[in-house]
């Protein structure tokens, strides 16, 4: 018996999911992982021809509401010089009963989004609530999202921005600026950004720490969504010693996350460093203790974030007649 689904564009993605719509599930789904309502292993990677090169896959199945699917991503460092993102993905939607494919969806967006979605989640959670002054480091997607849903969540009055090349972070002050409100400058340098910031949000595809703890303020808040290999690092190591570390997947961060592995064979503490999951402390575990320590959300992306936007999208999509219906 043929097998129909419905193929999903970014278009189409984009056009049935709403920033406000993320931060809610997103909060949901990392409590109903952190309550073990989710079947998920950590992401399986594998090397594609070198080491800028990589393969991941993320299934997971949430128990309720049902939702059953996984995600295919690519990491390819040269993909830019080519004319495509780094990041690319796809999504895989099956239905629940009988796992038959129920959706295909680009799974780049999703990504992109969900991934702001998280951070907004921590900083919602962590961040002071007076935080009004954001430092971003880089100038990607990532950075741009992350603009966006930390706008949602905050009130903020200044957002510096900083990347190495000095053309693409004046592109994206000169492309954005009139469409936030908070003052959005580019920085003369990461530490221009950094200092004085009550959040920093780490967004850049660099191995090393990008930032030097000195920087940082009693009781800013930190985001760090890159070096998601155990053998990279894009937070100072002194930094993620002091601080008090949350993470989305304790069992991802001990394997993936070079900042947590290289930092346990470095003796710089242990496992129990991590203070809890994003899905405690939605669950109302404790979070910040003072306005003056500096919190640290470890980012390394679920695949249950991805299945359960791409539920959200597929339902939408449907009730809106939005999308193609394909048969196998």
């Amino acid at each position: 018996m043929p097998v129909s689904f419905r193929l999903l564009t970014e278009a189409d993605v984009k056009a049935v999911l709403s920033m406000a719509d993320l931060i809610d599930t997103m909060a949901t789904a990392l409590r109903q992982f952190s309550d073990g309502g989710v079947v998920q292993p950590v992401r399986s990677v594998i090397g594609v021809g070198s080491e800028h090169a990589f393969f991941g896959t993320m299934p997971a199945y949430v128990r309720e509401p049902a939702a059953l699917g996984a995600k295919l991503v690519t990491v390819f460092g040269s993909n830019p010089a080519r004319g495509l993102p780094s990041h690319l993905a796809s999504i895989l939607l099956l239905d629940p009963e009988t796992g038959a494919l129920r959706a295909l969806l680009d799974g780049r967006y999703i990504t992109e989004a969900r991934t702001a979605a998280v951070s907004a989640v921590s900083s919602k959670l962590l961040a002071r609530p007076s935080a009004s002054t954001l430092a971003i480091i880089g100038s990607g997607v990532q950075a741009r999202s992350h603009l966006e849903a930390l706008t949602y969540i905050h009130t903020l009055q200044d957002v510096r921005v900083w990347s190495p090349t000095a053309d693409r972070r004046r592109a994206f002050v000169s492309e954005l600026a009139g469409h936030v409100s908070p003052r959005l400058t580019a920085a003369d340098s990461a530490e221009q950004a950094v200092r004085e910031a009550d959040i920093v949000a780490l967004v850049t595809s660099s191995p090393t720490p990008v930032i030097d703890a000195a920087w940082v303020k009693p009781g800013a808040h930190v985001i760090a969504v890159g070096a998601c290999r155990p053998t990279q690092r894009e937070i100072p190591p002194e930094l993620t010693e002091r601080a008090r570390l949350f993470v989305d997947s304790r069992a991802a961060a001990l394997v993936e996350s070079g900042d947590v592995v290289m930092a346990i064979k470095e003796g710089r503490f242990q496992a129990d460093h991590i203070v809890a999951e994003l899905g405690e402390l939605v669950n109302g575990a404790p979070g910040r203790r003072s306005d003056t320590e500096i919190t640290i959300f470890k980012s390394l992306g679920l695949a249950v974030e991805d299945v359960t936007t791409a539920d959200l999208a597929w339902r939408r999509a449907v009730e809106r007649g939005i999308g193609q219906t394909l048969t196998l």
